[in-house]
């Protein structure tokens, strides 16, 4: 098999050792070829390039957002997509059930393109492009902004780093004293959202070792989830946070509408609202209109 092994030396979990680790072990059994990412957008068009040149499998050692911009290139392709997890989180790696250290998970995806363990998975669409696990608009975006804010300490301390952008953005960088959207869906209209997350996946994030759980129902066979969030008052948000910590559906909760396996939605702004894909921040805008691909992209899945 003709390998890409896509490498974006700038995530946090990514050391010369572990590449070249990686590549050796890949090596054994592939034709493997390194290529190393540079600058937003040039891990898409590198698996572009190598979609069109024949390359079977596209890996990728990077965080999320590198994820996404190979998935963009070989989305519609038979080109297939192995996430190696490099990142701080790597939320997409660990949802499909690999191990979050990169050596461990280079393993799991050696014995699964061994037992021809791939599938053909749905992905999101809006504005364009392509996402594998969600898009969050309003509040989140507006947290995940502050953190690209400061990528020295998002690379050694980005769950700290998390944390103290959600108090911040809360506190000082985020309008909540009206609603900022309205979702429109086939199911129902929501005109009061503070805070919206659409998700092809579940879970949501991270945060060390605990899964959060917005919408269970989100996977990568059936349409999109939606979670919208109707108040951000302190003692609801308090409240919130504890069910999800425990573990608690947000569909029980009556501050949250909670839609799943949608085809299509939208999300309209009473005023521009940030919006980020995959934790990656990509400014403000008025609109989204939202598609759900089925069969968009050939995925390794470790057995």
């Amino acid at each position: 098999m003709r390998i890409l092994l896509l490498v974006n030396e700038s995530a946090s979990s990514v050391t010369a050792r572990t590449r070249v680790l990686i590549q050796a072990a890949l090596a054994e059994h592939h034709e493997v070829e390194l290529a190393m990412t540079s600058r937003r957008g040039h891990a898409s068009r590198l698996a572009r390039g190598a979609a069109s040149t024949g390359t079977d499998l596209v890996a990728v050692l990077g965080g999320d957002g590198t994820l996404n911009e190979a998935a963009n290139g070989l989305a519609g392709t038979d080109c297939v997509l192995a996430p190696l997890p490099g990142g701080s989180t790597n939320v997409f790696a660990r949802t499909i059930g690999l191990d979050d250290d990169p050596l461990n998970a280079t393993r799991q995806t050696i014995g699964a393109i061994s037992d021809k363990s791939i599938q053909s998975v749905g992905l999101g669409e809006v504005a364009g492009r392509y996402f594998l696990f969600h898009c969050g608009n309003g509040f989140d975006a507006a947290v995940v902004r502050q953190v690209e804010r400061r990528p020295g300490v998002k690379r050694y301390a980005s769950h700290p780093l998390f944390l103290w952008a959600g108090v911040d953005t809360w506190l000082r960088h985020y309008d909540r004293s009206r609603p900022r959207m309205k979702v429109v869906h086939p199911l129902a209209t929501i005109d009061d959202s503070y805070l919206t997350i659409v998700l092809n996946t579940n879970p949501y994030t991270y945060l060390g070792s605990r899964p959060l759980s917005l919408a269970p129902s989100a996977t990568l066979s059936n349409g999109l989830s939606v979670v919208a969030l109707r108040t951000m008052s302190f003692q609801t948000m308090l409240g919130l946070l504890k069910d999800l910590f425990e573990g608690k559906p947000l569909e029980n909760c009556d501050a949250v509408h909670v839609a799943n396996d949608l085809s299509e939605l939208s999300i309209v702004g009473h005023s521009p609202f940030p919006y980020q894909l995959d934790g990656d921040y990509l400014g403000e805008v008025n609109q989204l209109d939202f598609s759900w691909r089925p069969n968009t992209l050939r995925l390794v899945i470790p057995t």
